[in-house]
């Protein structure tokens, strides 16, 4: 990863080289490789025209896969159970910023519905909420 005083873009990835615009925040930062980082992954060749279909899908396909490691299923249930009960406090406890746990939280919604179940917890995605299941006997 190199930092680079980008004017227009936030990152970059070009032959196995990931470019970081410098004058953001390290939490920005962060967001921002974790998509990249989706894009090394997932894609091959240039998609910078977003106006391409097969552009589009394969930059959504990137972002989502940022999503994903950066702000796992069990991350939010980690999260709930070291008690963090709002978005800003989760924003903070995963060092995220808040477009991006926004962003993350619609794409689990269209990926999994209202809620996912995970083991003994049910996470809502909207609003969003942990709930840990006590089972009876």
């Amino acid at each position: 990863m190199a930092e680079i005083p980008f004017l227009q873009v936030k990152g970059l990835h070009c032959d196995r080289v990931i470019g970081i615009r410098q004058s953001m925040t390290t939490t920005e930062k962060a967001c921002v490789l974790a998509e990249e980082l989706g894009h090394y992954h997932t894609s091959v060749g240039n998609i910078l025209d977003q106006d391409q279909l097969v552009n589009r899908k394969l930059e959504k396909r990137a972002r989502c896969w940022g999503y994903e490691k950066l702000v796992s299923l069990d991350k939010l249930i980690e999260a709930f159970n070291a008690g963090v009960q709002n978005r800003h406090d989760l924003t903070e406890y995963l060092d995220i910023t808040e477009k991006f746990l926004l962003a993350v939280l619609k794409h689990y919604q269209e990926k999994h519905g209202k809620y996912r179940r995970v083991g003994n917890y049910i996470i809502v995605f909207e609003p969003l909420m942990v709930f840990r299941e006590i089972r009876t006997l």
